[in-house]
């Protein structure tokens, strides 16, 4: 509080803690993992077999042949982390007698040999069919502001961008040097812990442009399965459009330090970061990191210093450091 200049301003930042904040917590993040199979993965399953079979979904489990296919199908499963939120740890001990251990990739940019090693392991289980590849394909990270890191269209280099492209790519070179990971028709779910509403919104329909575009980054079959443990609701995001946000918006702007900015935030399509990221404007702290769509105020560390080309830059101090992920 000592950084603001006076009593107003200070009081409106004690609000922001007291009344705005979203903290999740090391529990909540472990219960949002564990979640992933039994609400996510295990409903997918079924209803992939229910619809295979013609039966309704709650006739999986007592119908013998239509059992025997799920417990298949879910051998075909893969399961990869799109970064070291993915928490792929948790989520192999919350499954531990339900999948195997080789039916996890830490990351999602992997070589033909990793590919090789867990297709080996899948026909060795189902030594019935020499082919066998995987049909369903997850993809796992903890949360998503504005799902640019997933995937934005790059107007730069004039192409798609992003995690999932880096995926796909990973995954196309793989069977260009005939290690065949998937199979025909298979498909693809992309699962947040947490995300934002917005996010929710705009992924899938980025996707859809790509798919329509028919870009060479984003080549799948058939449109991607979103899902996402918990989104943060819209509402509670500050908005310089809302006039009860002004007081809020204006600190943002007042305490702030343009050298917070880099090549990789300027991406999001926003340059002052004051509202974080894509202008999110979230009141969010994660308990392992700070997302940077939060507000700047509550993750941002700059020393003051002077610019030539402008006034003084105002020291910026975090009440909760952000690990960056890009540094120069």
């Amino acid at each position: 509080m000592q950084q603001f200049d006076d009593l107003a301003e200070r009081r409106e930042a004690y609000a922001l803690l007291r009344q705005r904040l979203i903290y999740i917590s090391p529990p909540e993040m472990q219960r949002l993992v564990e979640l992933l199979y039994p609400c996510v993965i295990e409903r997918r399953l079924t209803e992939i077999i229910a619809q295979r079979r013609g039966i309704p979904k709650y006739m999986v489990r007592v119908d013998k042949h239509a059992w025997t296919d799920f417990l298949r199908l879910r051998r075909r499963t893969l399961i990869l982390g799109l970064s070291v939120g993915a928490r792929i740890d948790i989520l192999r001990h919350s499954t531990v007698g339900v999948l195997s251990n080789e039916q996890f990739v830490v990351q999602t940019q992997t070589d033909r040999f990793k590919w090789g090693s867990v297709l080996k392991d899948l026909r060795k289980a189902q030594s019935d069919d020499p082919n066998a590849a995987f049909e369903l394909v997850v993809l796992v990270d903890d949360f998503s502001g504005t799902g640019s890191s997933f995937l934005r269209y790059d107007e730069n280099d004039k192409k798609w961008t992003g995690k999932l492209c880096k995926f796909l790519a990973s995954l196309h070179d793989a069977v260009e040097q005939s290690v065949s990971v998937v199979s025909p028709g298979w498909e693809l779910c992309v699962h947040h812990y947490l995300g934002t509403e917005r996010a929710a919104r705009d992924i899938p329909a980025r996707e859809q442009a790509a798919l329509a575009s028919g870009s060479n980054e984003v080549r799948l079959e058939r449109a991607s399965h979103y899902t996402f443990g918990a989104k943060v609701a819209q509402e509670v995001c500050i908005s310089s459009s809302n006039p009860n946000h002004a007081s809020l918006v204006a600190l943002t702007q007042n305490y702030y330090n343009p050298k917070i900015e880099t090549d990789h935030t300027k991406v999001g399509g926003v340059k002052h970061l004051g509202l974080g990221y894509g202008a999110c404007g979230l009141p969010l702290i994660l308990h392992h990191n700070t997302p940077n769509n939060s507000l700047a105020l509550l993750w941002a560390e700059e020393p003051a210093g002077q610019d030539a080309t402008s006034p003084p830059l105002r020291e910026m101090r975090p009440l909760f450091r952000r690990r960056q992920r890009h540094t120069i």
